[in-house]
């Protein structure tokens, strides 16, 4: 048994007060699968020693994904640094940095084959560059091993970490993806240890520093917030250059968690993807189950696409 699993969870929401959580509509369907595709994903994982988004946030999405051999590795151990009042993943003091856990990436990715991948992390505060070094060494290593592999990678926000974010941006991943994740006004509840215009200056920085790069960023909605807030956000988001927006509906991991403001039905979803689309993004994915990396092989594909798309001459007879 691990250091972390020694620990409570959430001991930050020891002492909040709980809201049960309510019983999902007929929308929300959490997929599950034990078919073969999954079973050897699951043992990839094991076998690397490796840690995955999709089952410390616990992702709904995981038995589709992983039935696709499509899985989000979350690198510098299970701990997170921050105390997130949305987020599953355990909060605590994390262990040291493992040296080799890039190159074990790596291996994942090519005993998964996988065509696109996704690399999150814990906020890791504790360290002087935030881990921006170690995620650079683990696109390297994916790189060296998998070249046609596209690598996409959902970054913390590196707050006070100076510019250290630069190493990420250098080590040339494919999609440089960070998360608003709610609207400014629920900061202080729902993301109380991170800012806001912090999150927007990094996805800006990174769009400045390459602008070939993608950006792409995500908001949960059912929170709180307000149609013209969320309008808002994304109007923030097109100012910093973000290509990619995705949407979802919050659910509420623990009765220790944020609750739920409601649930957002599907015909608004398609109301905000119909309104992100003509503020210029150029992929948006707004839907109940929307994740950051659900689909996000096919979300790349998109964006590369519509990005060609923009760079071809307009027919003539359209003019």
């Amino acid at each position: 048994m691990t250091s972390a699993e020694l620990r409570p969870r959430h001991p930050e929401k020891a002492h909040r007060l709980t809201t049960p959580t309510p019983r999902k509509p007929s929308w929300i369907r959490v997929s599950r699968a034990d078919d073969a595709a999954y079973e050897q994903t699951r043992q990839i994982v094991r076998a690397q020693g490796l840690r995955t988004v999709c089952e410390e946030a616990a992702c709904p999405n995981r038995g589709e994904c992983w039935s696709r051999r499509h899985v989000t590795m979350m690198i510098m151990g299970e701990t997170c640094t921050r105390g997130c009042a949305f987020c599953n993943v355990a909060t605590g003091r994390p262990d040291a940095l493992d040296a080799f856990e890039p190159a074990r990436v790596a291996q994942a990715v090519e005993k998964l084959r996988l065509r696109h991948v996704v690399i999150t992390s814990v906020d890791r505060d504790d360290l002087d560059d935030g881990g921006a070094d170690h995620f650079a060494r683990t696109i390297r290593a994916v790189r060296r091993r998998c070249p046609d592999t596209t690598i996409e990678v959902l970054v913390p926000d590196f707050l006070r970490k100076g510019s250290a974010w630069e190493a990420v941006v250098d080590a040339a991943p494919d999609v440089f993806n960070h998360n608003l994740e709610c609207v400014p006004r629920l900061y202080p509840t729902v993301r109380p240890g991170a800012r806001y215009y912090q999150s927007l200056r990094l996805l800006d920085d990174a769009k400045r520093r390459n602008p070939a790069l993608f950006t792409k960023s995500g908001l949960m909605v059912g929170l709180g917030e307000t149609f013209n807030e969320l309008r808002q956000a994304m109007d923030d988001m097109r100012v910093a250059g973000v290509d990619f927006l995705t949407v979802g509906q919050y659910l509420q991991p623990t009765p220790q968690h944020h609750p739920i403001d409601r649930f957002v039905p599907p015909q608004e979803f398609a109301e905000i993807e119909e309104i992100a689309r003509a503020k210029g993004f150029l992929v948006v994915s707004a839907s109940p189950m929307t994740r950051s990396s659900f689909h996000a092989d096919d979300g790349f594909a998109e964006l590369q696409a519509a990005r060609l798309a923009q760079c071809l001459p307009m027919d003539p007879a359209h003019v």
